[in-house]
């Protein structure tokens, strides 16, 4: 490794690899007739030989050739092909002729959301789509790329031949530097990135596999059953296929049920899986409800990637399979950026549970280096943490469209070319006795009373707790300054605990500024991938205000509730309780003030949303007026409608006038910068000046009066108390931007013009852009909503009367968050963490927010 430090880094063996595109190694099992793919259902029953599987693709490659080639290549000068099928070997027949093609395919989910299908293919760039009967066609009528469903274009390969297609006749000519397979993550902002996989990093993958765990003679059959859109599909399709095995192919409805997965794993004697360690968890369960039956005594080995794979499902994992029978379970890390797994660490025995505090990710794959590095990227001393940093030959080339470049840099502790690259991972790690262990996200770390606390020790601790089923471990409240750690925990089915209980049991083995706020959940969102859904979590706290009443006892009075408004205040005063949880102050009555009781802006928006869930409707303006809860029941209805009759309007609404330039200034500074109130001033590097939105506002005042789109809102009195600022999404003014204001809109552009022109309609007059909404200072919390609340109204008529198509608008706020989505009926296009904002100079002008602080990018629609 150079002159790296040996404590510092870990490094793969160094083997000779037979790199090539993928399709030439198949074709060795061209001319066989044993069966390459198997796939059955309750309607038919398919296999396709490999003799047939070539035959197939050949005359397909040339169909999509044809239909591509008139397209032509992306931006980054690449073939892609989407495919947004389901499982079936027809899927695999699209994926090989694609790559015969001489294009590489980007995999769609039928399934996706309509909003993120756009962006990928928008933002991919594809030559041709191939879709089956379950992917709806509509949805790719706005991109550029002709679409084409999979039986049309298997009409046009029937005429074609069957032979190998010559390089001549494809798209380009694929080497092993060639890009494979485009898959799109997520990332840590919340806005797809297409990662772009070479040939060599698949063959260095696949090899390595072949090499440390080859195919037992017996082992006949595989399983396909991961998403094509992640990164462990690649190795449970191709590796298989390269080996000239069968592909049994199975379907979602197989993969989500537990007890048919086992039994089909059992029926093909499957000898390995891939799986999420949640999966490993359900087939666990599902394999103990009958002991007396062993159904997969073949399948050996067991490989856990994705999520981290705790030491009690391990412990688990070797109570039903024991020790002595040669089953393993393997834990894998890695991400998309380097072909999904790039260390790995194998328990063969329980007693490997007990030589390290954690299980290990271990060491790393043939030809790939793992580097710990500090913040100016020098090696960290022995067993302290290191941000982990990778290189090798699994590394991707890049994104799409070359984002993310901060991701990738030049190698400084090595100048051999096949390390001269590396990728930053975003966790940390350590190198304890030869293998590194996982040591959490590089934003895990965080300050607790000035004491630096990391949340993954929080996490063992929690898991560490009898009668605990699953443990999530958070930080909310670091951009306010009050950090609060959050355990959210699922019980096992006989536990009989309380929050309290499992706090007061932590107090054995953590300080008192690390115990966290346990909160008992029936059972933790994951995402499609089925890894956990964090920010779905913190936005559960968030929306609830502490949530877990599990662990209290609410004082509820009925004294003085009517009979026949008694079903109706069981409702609310539950729902209050629900709301406030632990920080409700005094009893929930008639009498009692909700903003008294611990109420604030936000959670009084979350309890109107929750009333109408339970089916009881109030207006906005008259919860936050009401004196009491007595008042807020008064109002109550289960008519939907009865509430909007024979309301006097509180706010007078005008377009602004010439002479109102200095009262929306005036409110304007007052909400973003005295004091300071803006979620993105809080978090950024430098202080916003008063005289940098005054001279945002007046630079633009011109345009925004001959717009006539932006609204002046006024109490009973005259006085202003509110303004929105509007414009047209396509010809918004131009406006003199400076100091920190700058950044401000930088970023926004960042977040919001690709959202603006990938995904939402075209052209002037389209979109009405809610730029920025502001409220006097002397406003309380009510009367502020209140105020939003009038502002949304009239911004929504506006864009009707003047024919807009929607309202495109970026919130920071979690009070407009919360407004937006669950009262006004926001779609959220983009959710996007704010501290991973990179600028132009490579610097993070918001690093100080925490990870839920969050900008949500909304449209909705008004025609």
């Amino acid at each position: 490794m150079d002159s790296l430090a040996k404590l510092s880094a870990a490094k793969g063996a160094c083997v000779a690899v037979p790199f090539a595109p993928l399709p030439q190694h198949i074709a060795r099992w061209a001319s066989s007739d044993e069966t390459a793919l198997a796939y059955a259902d309750e309607t038919c029953n398919v296999r396709v030989s490999y003799a047939e599987m070539e035959a197939r693709t050949n005359a397909l490659a040339r169909a999509i050739a044809a239909r591509a080639r008139t397209t032509g290549a992306n931006r980054d000068g690449d073939f892609i092909v989407a495919v947004c099928m389901q499982p079936t070997p027809n899927t695999i027949i699209a994926l090989l002729g694609t790559w015969k093609a001489g294009a590489a395919y980007l995999p769609v989910e039928p399934i996706f959301p309509y909003n993120r299908i756009g962006h990928i293919l928008k933002d991919a760039q594809p030559s041709l789509i191939i879709y089956d009967d379950v992917a709806n066609p509509s949805i790719f009528s706005a991109i550029s790329a002709p679409a084409v469903s999979f039986e049309e274009l298997a009409l046009d390969a029937s005429g074609m031949s069957t032979d190998y297609i010559a390089d001549e006749e494809t798209l380009s000519q694929p080497s092993v530097d060639s890009i494979a397979i485009v898959l799109y993550t997520s990332g840590s902002t919340g806005f797809p990135k297409g990662v772009r996989l070479p040939y060599s990093a698949i063959c260095n993958r696949l090899w390595w596999q072949f090499r440390t765990f080859p195919f037992s003679t017996t082992e006949v059959t595989c399983v396909w059953k991961t998403a094509l859109t992640f990164g462990d599909s690649i190795c449970e399709i191709w590796g298989p296929l390269v080996q000239g095995r069968t592909l049994v192919i199975l379907s979602r409805a197989m993969v989500a049920d537990p007890q048919k997965l086992v039994q089909i794993l059992s029926e093909n004697k499957i000898q390995r899986i891939v799986l999420v360690p949640t999966l490993l968890r359900s087939i666990l369960m599902c394999l103990s409800l009958d002991q007396s039956k062993r159904p997969l005594t073949l399948l050996k080995m067991w490989v856990c990637s994705g999520e981290t794979l705790t030491k009690e499902l391990a412990v688990k994992f070797f109570q039903y399979f024991g020790d002595q029978d040669g089953f393993k379970l393997g834990n894998f890390y890695g991400s998309t950026e380097v072909m999904g797994d790039v260390t790995f660490y194998m328990l063969e025995k329980s007693e490997q549970l007990h030589l390290h505090p954690t299980i290990p990710i271990g060491e790393p794959l043939d030809n790939c280096a793992v580097y710990l590095l500090d913040e100016v990227m020098n090696p960290v001393q022995k067993s302290e943490p290191g941000e982990i940093w990778v290189a090798g030959l699994n590394m991707a080339a890049g994104y799409v469209g070359g984002q993310g470049a901060d991701k990738f840099c030049d190698n400084p502790h090595s100048q051999h070319p096949d390390y001269r690259r590396l990728y930053r991972t975003g966790d940390f790690g350590i190198l304890q006795n030869g293998v590194i262990l996982y040591a959490g996200r590089t934003d895990s770390q965080v300050k607790i009373r000035g004491h630096r606390v990391e949340l993954q020790e929080i996490d063992r601790e929690v898991t560490a707790v009898e009668g605990i089923d699953k443990c999530v471990v958070l930080c909310y409240g670091v951009k306010t300054g009050s950090p609060e750690i959050l355990a959210f925990v699922t019980l096992e089915p006989e536990a009989r605990l309380m929050a309290h209980q499992i706090e007061a049991k932590l107090k054995d083995s953590l300080t008192n500024y690390m115990i966290p706020q346990v909160i008992i959940v029936e059972n933790i969102p994951l995402q499609v991938n089925g890894k956990v859904d964090r920010q779905a979590l913190l936005k559960m706290y968030e929306n609830t205000n502490n949530n877990d009443d599990s662990s209290i006892s609410l004082e509820i009075d009925y004294i003085g509730v009517d009979q026949e408004y008694m079903e109706a205040a069981k409702v609310l005063f539950e729902t209050v309780g629900e709301v406030l949880g632990r920080s409700v102050r005094g009893a929930i009555s008639v009498r009692a003030d909700f903003y008294e009781l611990g109420g604030h802006s936000l959670n009084s928006i979350y309890t109107i949303t929750k009333l109408r869930d339970k089916g009881y409707y109030i207006e906005i303006s008259d919860f936050l007026k009401a004196k009491n809860l007595g008042e807020v029941l008064s109002h109550m209805t289960t008519k939907p409608d009865d509430n909007s009759k024979n309301k006097k309007p509180e706010f007078t609404v005008d377009l602004l006038k010439e002479d109102d330039e200095q009262k929306v200034i005036d409110m304007i500074v007052c909400s973003f910068c005295e004091p300071i109130q803006d979620d993105l001033q809080e978090c950024r590097l430098c202080k916003l000046q008063t005289k940098d939105y005054a001279q945002y506002v007046h630079s633009c005042w011109d345009a925004l009066l001959k717009a006539r789109l932006s609204i002046l809102l006024k109490d009973s009195t005259g006085t202003p108390v509110a303004v929105a600022i509007n414009c047209d999404g396509r010809d918004e003014p131009k406006a003199e931007v400076s100091g920190c204001l700058a950044k401000t809109m930088a970023y926004l552009d960042h977040v919001e013009r690709p959202v603006r022109d990938t995904m939402l309609p075209e052209g002037k007059g389209a979109i009405l852009h809610s730029m920025m909404m502001a409220t006097n200072s002397n406003l309380c919390a009510r009367d502020n909503v209140a105020a939003i609340h009038a502002l949304e109204k009239a911004t929504i008529s506006i864009a009707k009367e003047r024919r807009f198509k929607g309202v495109f608008a970026t919130n920071t706020n979690p009070l407009t968050q919360q407004l937006g989505t669950d009262v006004f009926g926001y779609q959220t296009l983009l959710d996007y963490q704010i501290n991973q904002y990179v600028d132009e100079n490579g610097r993070r002008p918001f690093s100080r927010a925490g990870d839920d602080v969050r900008a949500l990018v909304c449209w909705k629609s008004v025609n």
